[in-house]
């Protein structure tokens, strides 16, 4: 069969060389890809927000498959307009997206279908907004409504944090039409965790679970960012833990978009706040986690193909996964001024070198070819991920790897995978 993957980050490079492993795969075509993409598949140079296009290279190529990576051309309906032309494609479709597609919306499933979160009040107001914060007080969660590609979300430490944050998004609209309108929450304290699951509307097969840092710098300081790095397992999701994620959040979100005429198929993230064994949800993502796609593949035994077509058909419940049991971490390499602006074009050096490594695979993000070499072509550009006995070897192995590789202006987080070690 021939399989098409929509987007061109690390998480997509994740998905092209996990599906072109299958003894199903003919051929694997990925949009727009990236230089390290390539390697697995063929690129074809169409945005993955070109539905249009997309569309008429898929009956083209008569692809048998399409699986879509980014959040944009999910709330876009990509799905809707595959489907209307018989062709078959992994992923939520227009109504199920808007559990990402807006925070709003999530938070209203969430109190509706009684699923624990954070408390919270929605402004599209600026002067409400600031109101709200001064009366409320510091901590507080300020979230642009819309899609802001993992940047949305300012943890404020301070009232005058909270009303700057609220400033940047509604008055300067620094998201554009994202941040038309404010989620303003309760801050959490506890541990973060990433639950991936797979899904066909009705039954529920969780992935590894895993762990993500978003704040650019180590110990968690500075802004967010669409993620520094990722590892699996993650040891907060102990098994009860595991179970209430499962009974408490997955079911009931997903029986109460099916309520809601909704109904949500192929791949649902939770963003969780666990503190002393209780979930309680800080986001949902209608696709892969970018980077915990990454180490979770990397642990992921068996054909994933099975899997995404079971979504699609509705016969999930006849499908299992088979995890390895070692750790896995993944460590991203940024461009220095990331996740503000930054340069391209910068050449990569030392890949070569860590491709004959084992148990490491350097996943691609932001990346061309220019005369020949890999060069720098975004503000996450690499995604350098190691598999180890347990934890602490995974991060020993990874690091080992990323150590090797450089370029002018590289940044990269060096604590990843840290926060597990106090449960070892």
């Amino acid at each position: 069969m021939k399989v098409l993957v929509v987007g061109g980050g690390g998480r997509e490079h994740a998905l092209v060389w996990k599906i072109a492993q299958s003894p199903k795969v003919s051929k694997v075509y990925c949009a727009p890809g990236n230089a390290g993409i390539s390697e697995q598949a063929a690129i074809i140079p169409i945005r993955a927000n070109d539905l249009d296009g997309l569309l008429d290279f898929a009956l083209k190529e008569k692809i048998d498959l399409t699986v879509v990576g980014p959040e944009e051309p999910l709330t876009k309906g990509i799905v809707d307009l595959f489907e209307s032309r018989g062709l078959c494609i992994f992923g939520s479709n227009q109504k199920a997206a808007e559990l990402e597609g807006s925070k709003a919306f999530a938070k209203e499933m969430m109190r509706k279908y009684r699923i624990p979160t954070a408390s919270w009040e929605l402004f599209d107001r600026y002067e409400e907004a600031v109101a709200y914060i001064r009366k409320q007080g510091a901590p507080l969660v300020v979230k642009a409504d819309g899609l802001a590609a993992g940047k949305g979300v300012a943890v404020c430490r301070t009232v005058e944090e909270a009303v700057q944050s609220v400033e940047r998004i509604m008055v300067q609209r620094v998201f554009g039409e994202a941040g038309r309108r404010v989620v303003i929450e309760e801050c959490l304290v506890g541990e973060e965790a990433s639950y991936i699951a797979f899904t066909d509307g009705k039954s529920i097969l969780p992935l590894a679970s895993s762990q993500d840092h978003k704040p650019i710098f180590d110990g968690d300081e500075g802004p967010n960012t669409g993620g520094m790095g990722a590892y699996s397992p993650a040891p907060v999701v102990t098994d009860e833990v595991h179970q209430k994620i499962i009974e408490k959040i997955l079911r009931p979100i997903i029986h109460g978009m099916g309520e809601e005429g909704r109904p949500y198929k192929g791949v649902l993230y939770a963003g969780l706040m666990i503190h002393e064994g209780h979930p309680k949800v800080l986001e949902f993502n209608a696709r892969f986690g970018d980077p915990e796609t990454q180490p979770v593949l990397m642990r992921m035994k068996g054909d994933i193909v099975p899997i995404l077509e079971a979504c699609i058909n509705g016969d999930l419940a006849r499908r299992a996964i088979e995890w390895d049991r070692r750790a896995s971490v993944c460590v991203v390499m940024a461009s220095r001024g990331y996740p503000g602006d930054y340069e391209k074009g910068k050449a990569i050096q030392g890949l070569k070198e860590v491709s004959q490594m084992r148990d490491v695979f350097v996943f691609h993000a932001g990346t061309a070819m220019k005369d020949g070499q890999v060069v720098t072509n975004g503000g996450r550009v690499l995604g350098v991920t190691g598999l180890g006995e347990d934890i602490p070897r995974a991060i020993e192995r990874t690091y080992e790897a990323v150590r090797k590789i450089y370029w002018e202006g590289v940044h990269y987080r060096t604590d990843i995978g840290r926060k597990a070690l106090c449960w070892l």
